[in-house]
Formats: structure tokens, C-alpha cells, sequence
């Protein structure tokens, strides 16, 4: 894992462990928190019609998406995963599934090429 994550992992960790926290976290619950999160961002952009930009609302989207990583980050450690790994794993079957030459500029799903 590099340096950088794994600094900001055990910060998190730390946080989390100083207060016994830990004892709420299974993957469930992880899980669950995640997709609350993720809610919560998607919140920042309710009702915004035709506005789609985040200017105007990137302290609130920095603070929703800063909760969504802490999650993934606990989870990810309580589990023993590497961040690294499995975020490149996702990223090679990615490219295996959106080959530049037929996804290049486009919106269409994998399964659509």
C-alpha cells in the first residue's frame, strides 16, 4: 500500500480505536454507513434542476465524501485489504471491460459495445 494511504489508514484506525469504536464496526454495519454516506452526497445535489456543477457546494461535498473514504478506509482495514490492490484489481478489469478504442467518449455500458 503506499506510504500516503496507509499513513491516512492508521490515522483513521487510531481515531476510531482511542474512542472503542470498534465494537460497532462489523461489515455490515460498515456497509451500511457507506451507502448512508453516499446518500448524504447525493443529497448536496438534490433538487438542483439543471445544476450540476459543484462549485457552490464543494465544502459540503468534501465533507460527505471525506465520511464515504473514512468508511471504505475502516473497512478495508477490518478486512484486510489493501486499498492499493483492490483498487488496481478494479481498475485492470475496468480496462478489460472499456477498451479505450470502443469507450472512448462514450456513456454506453460494456455490455452495450
Amino acid at each position: 500500500m503506499s506510504d500516503s494511504i496507509k499513513a491516512l489508514q492508521q490515522e483513521i484506525i487510531a481515531f476510531r480505536d482511542e474512542r472503542n469504536w470498534k465494537q460497532f464496526h462489523n461489515p455490515k454495519d460498515l456497509a451500511i454507513s457507506i451507502a448512508l454516506e453516499a446518500a448524504e452526497l447525493l443529497e448536496v445535489f438534490q433538487w438542483s434542476g439543471a445544476d450540476v456543477s459543484a462549485d457552490k457546494k464543494l465544502d459540503k461535498i468534501k465533507e460527505e465524501l471525506a465520511d464515504v473514504l473514512i468508511y471504505s478506509c475502516i473497512m478495508a482495514n477490518d478486512l484486510g485489504l489493501s486499498i492499493d490492490e483492490i483498487v488496481q484489481a478494479k481498475i485492470d478489469v475496468n480496462k478489460r471491460k472499456y477498451p479505450v478504442n470502443k469507450a472512448y467518449g462514450s456513456a454506453k455500458k460494456y455490455t452495450d459495445f
